[in-house]
């Protein structure tokens, strides 16, 4: 029976690949606490877990009217971001990574019957890869299978929620162990292209406003408090911050780790930090001693 061992929810911002010239020149001369906090979930978490596969909702990756599953048993290549194609290491950057595409066709096969929901599992060797995944590999990547889903743009919040029980009920009937990684921010707000400049380093004083900072930190500590029901009731206040990928992937591992009823505790990896505005943050979910 396949099990999932942990989750987290990540950032994967472009400064965190950035050259350590570069990020300590845009931060004040100090390094963002985003790049030594995936360090930490290496040595803390990945290391000491070993999952088979991990599962990522990646926040650059959107479908429009079904929830798409990359379930090619291998990606190799070379990806230039199309958003910020000067970042050096988001350049001609060479990716090498596995898959679990019996993962990927176990999740279709639960939606396939039902009216309420729709699931693709997509192995077409040319599907692009996107920078919520590739700049978590060069510091989480090991031996593991990696499947990236996307973000289904037509979808609401209980649509992604029930995405990820049909995801944990595949999990369980596999013989996988499982770590589940939402990559994406929460308030998502960009300062204007003429102010951006006076806003890169990474304290939170650089959130677009200080109503999305109080939005952010405020799901920040119903997670360290495990009241992920909370979370789910000031939904529609949060929205109004325009959270990356209307928070789906956050929406999806909760899902997959027991919803509304989860009570599962975050830990903070990173600080809380702004990236040209945006809300960002590593936070994991330990598998609490009683089950998900």
């Amino acid at each position: 029976m396949g099990e999932i061992i942990g989750a987290g929810i990540v950032s994967h911002v472009p400064t965190m690949v950035l050259p350590r010239e570069e990020r300590y020149a845009l931060n004040d001369g100090k390094e963002i606490s985003l790049v030594p906090g995936l360090e930490r979930l290496r040595t803390e978490v990945f290391d000491r877990l070993k999952p088979d596969t991990v599962v990522v909702f990646d926040t650059h990756w959107f479908s429009l009217i079904y929830h798409a599953m990359d379930a090619r048993a291998t990606r190799k290549g070379f990806y230039t971001s199309d958003e910020i194609p000067t970042n050096p290491n988001m350049m001609s950057k060479p990716y090498d990574f596995g898959g679990d595409t019996e993962l990927c066709q176990a999740v279709a096969a639960l939606a396939a019957d039902r009216d309420d929901t729709w699931v693709e599992a997509i192995e077409n060797e040319h599907l692009p890869v996107h920078y919520g995944t590739l700049n978590l590999l060069g510091a989480l990547q090991n031996k593991e299978a990696w499947v990236p889903v996307s973000i289904c743009a037509s979808a609401d919040a209980d649509d992604f929620l029930l995405f990820g029980e049909i995801l944990r009920e595949a999990i369980e009937g596999l013989d996988r162990r499982v770590v589940l990684l939402g990559a994406g921010s929460l308030s998502h707000k960009f300062w204007p292209l003429k102010e951006v400049r006076q806003h890169e380093s990474s304290d939170p004083a650089n959130i677009t406003t200080p109503e999305a900072r109080a939005s952010d930190e405020r799901i920040i500590e119903n997670w360290k408090k495990g009241d992920h029901q909370q979370v789910l009731n000031d939904l529609p206040e949060i929205m109004t911050h325009a959270p990356e990928g209307k928070l789906g992937h956050y929406l999806m591992t909760l899902g997959a780790i027991g919803g509304a009823g989860c009570t599962a505790t975050g830990e903070m990896f990173s600080d809380y930090e702004s990236s040209a505005g945006t809300g960002q943050i590593h936070m994991w979910f330990e598998r609490p001693a009683s089950g998900w």
